[in-house]
């Protein structure tokens, strides 16, 4: 009787790296690796040869040094004696708030967008249809000129704004006597923090953040008992009721600052530049036109017997949007998603053409051309861009594998 076994291994041997399949990828794979380490050795190394040449090295201490120019959209407390890196972060901070203001409301108009150009109204989705075909196919710098020369032509001079030196009332009021569009831009009312304003503030986030995990909490119970508990009235108490309590026990260090006009200018309040507004409107509008187009192919995915029994069992059609057929459609429209994100992100480097301040104009501009350091400040950059564009990317495709199927 005889028993069958598996073949001897045979000792290895160096020709098996490239006879031996086993063993031919990972040959090639570390081939490339090598050459690309080779690569960029060598262009380091002449790089760092021609700056020698030149009486120069790789340095970031003029980081340290006075900036000596001013920013006219500060997030945060700056002037021009402050340091190039303090202005690096002021535009590091304008580039991030107008690129999550444009995720926002490039989202927005990308899904009312995509949901009317499925409309059973002819006038409605033909309009639809002109909006994405007009704002997407022309470059986004022209959209960025046109909104701001607009938008500072449209809206009143200041001056208009002034009381009379005999006392009369001005040709212009404030809005609801809290808001005021000007040629400069926009006043709207500030929060302004006290001792312990920061504590009221965090607790505002903390229950944002538990509206989150009570949805979580809401949908794990209907999946395991088949009950709906109700979501909208605690969220609200979630939301209010924390912040709301912390806010009266620490003596209300929360207030609002009006915008109230001086003898020159407005004083007080928060200022929307002309500039900020209309980087934030041109990235919103065009970006959106591309969201629009992928809503739509995402809900032109789902099968059309979803909304027929949807319907079957009595569900209004909005109710069936929003409950049947987007959720399901987020597993195609998401991952083109994330590149109009990372889009929006990297055009809100055009800022520069209307004159708002942000990374690359003030560390890939001013400070680059006062200080002479293109290097440094271009790796700056581009470590920049690079890191969030990964944080987006990260966080997204987690977003994306939450709401995926998944088979019991």
């Amino acid at each position: 009787m005889t028993t069958l076994s598996d073949p001897p291994k045979s000792a290895f041997r160096i020709g098996m790296l490239l006879s031996d399949t086993r063993y031919r990828s990972y040959t090639f794979q570390f081939i490339a690796l090598l050459a690309i380490i080779l690569s960029v050795s060598y262009l380091v190394s002449n790089l760092l040869a021609n700056l020698d040449r030149l009486g120069q090295d790789l340095s970031y201490e003029f980081l340290g040094a006075p900036a000596g120019y001013d920013i006219n959209q500060q997030p945060i407390p700056y002037n021009s004696q402050d340091t190039h890196l303090r202005a690096t972060v002021v535009g590091a901070m304008n580039t991030l708030i107008v690129a999550f203001l444009a995720c926002v409301t490039a989202t927005i108009f990308g899904v009312i967008a995509g949901v009317l150009r499925l409309s059973n109204n002819w006038i409605i989705s033909k309009l639809m249809s002109v909006y994405v075909e007009i704002f997407r196919n022309i470059p986004v710098l022209i959209w960025l000129i046109i909104i701001f020369t607009v938008t500072a032509n449209v809206f009143a001079p200041i001056a208009e704004f002034r009381i009379p030196r005999d006392g009369s009332d001005p040709a212009r009021t404030l809005i609801f006597g809290v808001m005021a569009f000007t040629n400069q831009g926009v006043f709207v009312p500030r929060l302004t923090f006290e001792a312990g304003g920061m504590f009221v503030f965090w607790t505002f986030i903390a229950s944002i953040i538990g509206i989150f995990v009570y949805k979580s909490y809401v949908k794990k119970h209907l999946f395991a008992t088949g009950k709906e508990l109700p979501f909208w009235l605690p969220a609200l108490a979630i939301l209010v009721v924390p912040t709301l309590v912390m806010y009266l026990v620490l003596g209300r260090p929360v207030g609002v600052q009006l915008p109230e006009m001086g003898r020159f200018r407005f004083e007080g309040g928060l200022q929307l530049r002309t500039s900020f507004i209309a980087l934030w409107f041109a990235l919103s509008i065009y970006t959106g036109a591309f969201i629009a187009e992928n809503v739509r192919a995402g809900i032109l995915a789902i099968s059309k017997g979803q909304t027929e029994a949807a319907a079957a069992l009595g569900i209004r059609p909005g109710r069936i949007m929003s409950l049947v057929v987007l959720p399901q459609a987020l597993r195609v429209i998401i991952p083109p998603l994330i590149s109009q994100y990372l889009n929006i992100t990297k055009n809100s480097s055009l800022a520069i053409a209307v004159g708002y301040m942000d990374l690359t104009g003030t560390l890939g501009g001013i400070t680059l051309n006062q200080t002479g350091r293109a290097i440094e400040c271009v790796l700056l950059l581009m470590l920049f861009y690079l890191t969030i564009s990964l944080l987006i990317s990260l966080f997204m495709n987690w977003y994306n594998n939450s709401v995926k199927l998944k088979e019991r």
